[in-house]
């Protein structure tokens, strides 16, 4: 299972491909649609390690703007549009978990400058589910349930082997398998990064009245509590707690569970009924120090694993898919080998900064806003009824959350590549 730097020969009988990526979510998914539909010659494998009938996972992404414009371009958009709720305008909260009264220091209008929602929310089992059915359309090779077991690079290619004894060539390796990567291990790239001792609850709620497509953001002292509008009369929870607290909670009966539930979620929407079975997931900080190796590249969570307090996560992803997309496709129209270090190394520059930025944002946010400490909160209050008061700022905030920051790669423009 370890790599290997050194030539080796790859044996004729194993089946050669292009790009074999690792992960089957909707970063691996995405980046194997994007390649195919801009160079519909070049083949691609996704290898997946998710069951046949695996049971969703409850959790939903906030797709911003920028992340919307290349699923239409990928031709994805229209297939997921149905269950996608735009977020119409936002409420910022600070207040302690069992106050009456919850003073709102800071709102934001759901529209970018061109008039479109900064957000949709989305299933996960919704997203992944149209791009692996447009990617199996496109012509992506799906092996599936599999994965990687190791790999051997090589002069001219990367030589893979599957859990299933399976083996497959290519010039380029893509790790999107997730924020505890395996293959980032073995690649031999070191992370930095900390655990918070916090879990995101994540849980689905049904109310008694609409929410307009307003999303909440409750800073309460365990950690942000995240109300995001799904469509009908639903909303998804982002709870955050200390991990021991979270692990109690999810555990608790459906009674006490609801209670403790309305304790933090209030009554303005009425009666509340809990849809399906609440998760904890552990939450921390893991930004990779390199993300490409010869014939190697990382994408999605096996670059970075950020605190979900902003809702970036997924569109960092989707920014590693759109300049990862456009790196490899640009390089094999000129004829050069998009498994290079040469080639992957604009794809590092591209990402890295932007990724460290965000991971550094959101670390800061979360340290100042998961605590009781009365001095801090005056001051978070103080700068959040500042930022609601000065419309320029509260723009800039909208066009970062929308993705439009940056140097945007063509297919985040709505562009093809």
């Amino acid at each position: 299972m370890e790599r290997s730097d050194n030539s080796m020969p790859v044996p004729e009988s194993v089946e050669r491909q292009d790009v074999v990526i690792a992960g089957g979510g909707h970063v691996g998914l995405t980046l194997a649609l994007a390649l195919r539909r801009a160079a519909p010659g070049m083949s691609v494998t996704v290898v997946d390690a998710t069951p046949a009938g695996a049971v969703p996972d409850g959790r939903v992404y906030a797709i911003a703007a920028a992340g919307r414009r290349m699923l239409e371009q990928l031709g994805v958009w229209d297939a997921v549009a149905a269950e996608a709720q735009p977020i119409r305008d936002m409420v910022i909260t600070d207040s302690r978990t069992r106050d009456v009264a919850r003073p709102t220091f800071l709102t934001f209008d759901g529209a970018t400058e061109e008039g479109e929602p900064f957000a949709h929310m989305v299933s996960n089992h919704a997203l992944v589910g149209a791009v692996a059915a447009a990617a199996r359309a496109g012509g992506v090779t799906m092996v599936a349930p599999d994965s990687v077991a190791g790999f051997d690079v090589g002069e001219s290619a990367v030589s893979v082997r599957l859990a299933s004894g399976a083996s497959l060539a290519a010039r380029l390796l893509v790790a999107a398998d997730g924020v505890r990567s395996k293959l980032r291990d073995l690649a031999g790239i070191q992370t930095v990064g900390w655990d918070y001792g916090q879990s995101g609850i994540v849980v689905t709620v049904g109310h008694e009245r609409p929410h307009g497509g307003r999303a909440e953001e409750h800073f309460l002292p365990a950690g942000p509590f995240a109300i995001l509008p799904l469509t009908g009369s639903r909303s998804s929870l982002v709870w955050t707690e200390q991990r021991a607290n979270a692990e109690r909670l999810v555990k608790l009966s459906p009674s006490r569970f609801q209670e403790e539930l309305e304790i933090r979620f209030g009554h303005h929407l009425g009666a509340l009924t809990v849809l399906d079975r609440p998760r904890a997931f552990p939450l921390g900080l893991t930004l990779a120090r390199s993300f490409v190796r010869p014939r190697f590249a990382l994408a999605g969570d096996a670059a970075h694993g950020i605190h979900p307090i902003a809702g970036q996560g997924l569109n960092l992803g989707f920014r590693d898919v759109a300049a990862l997309a456009e790196t490899i496709v640009e390089a094999h129209r000129l004829g050069l080998d998009p498994g290079s270090l040469s080639v992957l190394e604009r794809y590092e520059r591209w990402r890295r900064f932007d990724t460290f930025e965000m991971g550094v944002t959101t670390d800061v946010l979360n340290r100042l806003f998961s605590n009781d400490n009365p001095a801090l909160r005056i001051l978070r209050d103080v700068g959040l009824g500042l930022v609601d008061r000065l419309p320029p700022l509260k723009k800039m905030f909208i066009r970062e959350a929308a993705g439009a920051g940056g140097e945007l790669p063509r297919l985040l423009r709505g562009e093809g590549i």
